[in-house]
């Protein structure tokens, strides 16, 4: 789906009856509260809250010269794209490691690492069932400074709820099952 931040945008102000926006720089109340104020936040939120199929990256670390002052042995610098760590884990594992987020940094007790991590993709490429979710939640973002109207910004909250959990369905339905592991009582039956 090729949106961008500005239709994103447009289409939750529609949903509210007020003027669609041809760029955030231009002045008026819908772009002012649309730019700065409500969409990146929201967007970042709304990536950040749940493992989407679209926004997980994995990559390998390598330590920072400059050891944590305490409990860790070593600190890796975080992508410039990060917006939340999801594990860790050493070589051809990417889970299972003990680490602390510290200071927008990643201290752990190994000296290279991967980690998988939700990033914040370019707009083009949420999927339709995301930029979806996003248009509701930003509508009801946007509706009470626009609009003024608490019941209205309510109901439109309970709408983007409904819209986050059929999105998140349908992601999670994008690959198999994780089967469990390392599970004391299936191992005491064999």
């Amino acid at each position: 789906m090729n949106i961008s931040n500005i239709g994103i945008s447009s289409r939750a102000l529609l949903k509210i009856g007020a003027n669609t926006i041809s760029s955030f720089d231009e002045g008026t109340a819908e772009a002012e509260i649309a730019a700065g104020n409500l969409y990146p936040l929201t967007r970042d939120g709304m990536l950040s809250s749940y493992p989407w199929s679209f926004a997980v990256a994995q990559t390998t670390l390598a330590p920072l010269a400059a050891t944590p002052v305490a409990d860790y042995a070593y600190a890796f610098q975080l992508p410039s794209d990060f917006l939340r760590v999801i594990s860790a884990g050493v070589g051809a594992k990417g889970r299972g490691l003990e680490y602390k987020i510290i200071e927008n940094r990643l201290h752990t007790n190994v000296q290279s690492l991967v980690i998988t991590y939700i990033f914040r993709p370019d707009e083009k490429n949420f999927p339709a069932y995301f930029t979806q979710s996003l248009i509701a939640r930003l509508a009801a973002e946007f509706c009470l400074p626009l609009t003024e109207s608490t019941s209205r910004a309510e109901f439109l909250m309970k709408i983007a709820d409904e819209e986050f959990k059929k999105s998140k369905l349908v992601d999670a339905q994008q690959e198999r099952p994780k089967a469990i592991e390392d599970f004391t009582l299936v191992e005491v039956r064999k």
